[in-house]
């Protein structure tokens, strides 16, 4: 099957699929195909070369196109790429064993589905059946998909504004705050659901003791906690999950993205033994005909052996020190464009002076062939999310475009400020 020319794929996007977003990736100089990647690096079908410094809004953790990866999903494929759904799944039964093996606490369940947003829908229902009760408690700032529970749980009024009513007994305190979510419960809270590490509302890294806080309250008033791993989950932020950081368990669990190794998409919601009782006695009161599927779950199982074996966690976390380092030394080069620099591992965000200035970072950004975009909840907070497999050489590159990306911000900055 031959790849579309680009002529053709541009009128086809206008034509039947979105004309709006084809007219903004137009304006920012992204109105071509994406046509082969490989590790840390896109090619485009105008010949353009790009370091992929967003690794997909996080789903790339082990780069574009990991051998071992492709390997594991060709393997499967030989022998069968979906099933009949009636019998076992031994691709999905040992997926569930090993994320039970590697994730935190008494997590021994699992449910799949194919994306983030199913995962949290998921959860979501799975809190509600397990305790009764109907009440979900989220954070400000907090991104929790788009589907309609988690839509829900998602603090960005333009996205909720479109699809009022929202679901019910829904309620949101500020991140960071362990006094307000205490004081936020009562005797319908199902769950809390939190990112350990806000990823959409500006890449926002928790005081010291928040999350150990927040899991004493929880415990203590029988609510249950959902950590939402989607995003910084499996060695993003430099631990295999990021409530590892503190040493906090979760009741549930959802992750997504990067578990499907970059090459298949997959969600997983994972709980408790005693979470999940209700589950079982109806086992398919929540199901996904997709979900499990044997090429996803190969492919995630593979993702597993790569972040184990070539200790991607750590690597992440090296590296991550190295590109905050020179974020902040350019944040300090540049303090009328920067107003921080943020981050653990690879999970880094940069906020600039105004929402203006970021638009015009990313496009100059975009002008030296580096891939970068703001935040979804947090449009002046612009992420660094790069494979957790780039080389220390490449992020010094990086930062060097990035620099003469900001010496041309700055210059444009100056001539409007000039009488």
């Amino acid at each position: 099957m031959r790849i579309p020319l680009d002529d053709d794929v541009k009128r086809w996007y206008q034509a039947h699929v979105n004309a709006g977003l084809f007219s903004l990736l137009s304006f920012m100089g992204l109105d071509t195909s994406e046509v082969e990647a490989e590790g840390w690096l896109v090619r485009t079908a105008d010949g353009r070369e790009f370091i992929d410094c967003l690794g997909g809004y996080g789903s790339l953790n082990f780069g574009h196109r990991h051998p071992r990866i492709v390997a594991a999903v060709k393997e499967q494929l030989e022998r069968m790429a979906l099933s009949s759904k009636l019998l076992l799944n031994a691709q999905l039964a040992a997926l569930a064993h090993e994320l039970a093996a590697i994730t935190p606490g008494e997590l021994c369940r699992a449910f799949f589905s194919n994306s983030g947003t199913e995962a949290v829908e998921a959860a979501l229902k799975l809190a509600r059946l397990a305790t009764g009760k109907p009440g979900i408690i989220s954070a400000r700032a907090g991104f929790h998909g788009k589907t309609l529970g988690s839509l829900s749980s998602t603090d960005r009024e333009a996205f909720q504004a479109p699809f009022r009513p929202l679901v019910g007994h829904f309620s949101m305190v500020p991140f960071g705050d362990a006094g307000a979510l205490e004081k936020a419960i009562d005797d319908e809270t199902a769950a809390l659901i939190l990112e350990p590490v806000q990823g959409e509302g500006g890449i926002n890294v928790p005081p010291p003791g928040y999350l150990p806080a927040i899991r004493e309250i929880t415990r203590s008033k029988g609510v249950l906690l959902i950590a939402d791993e989607v995003q910084t989950g499996l060695g993003r932020t430099g631990r295999n999950f990021a409530c590892e950081y503190e040493g906090v368990a979760p009741d549930i669990m959802a992750l997504a993205k990067s578990l499907g190794g970059g090459v298949m998409p997959i969600g997983a919601t994972l709980g408790t033994a005693a979470v999940w009782r209700r589950f079982e006695e109806q086992p398919l009161v929540h199901t996904s005909t997709f979900g499990g599927n044997e090429l996803a779950c190969a492919a995630a199982r593979a993702a597993l052996e790569v972040l184990v074996e070539e200790r991607l966690a750590e690597r992440a976390a090296a590296t991550g020190e190295r590109f905050l380092a020179g974020l902040r030394q350019l944040a300090s080069e540049f303090p009328q464009l920067i107003a921080d620099v943020r981050g653990v591992g690879l999970m880094i965000g940069i906020e600039m002076q105004s929402q203006d200035l970021s638009e015009l970072f990313i496009a100059g950004v975009l002008e030296q062939k580096v891939l970068i975009a703001f935040t979804l909840n947090q449009p002046g907070v612009i992420r660094i999310e790069p494979p957790l497999t780039i080389p220390a050489g490449i992020v010094d590159e990086v930062l060097s475009r990035l620099r003469q990306a900001l010496d041309t911000v700055a210059q444009i900055v100056s001539q409007f400020a000039s009488p």
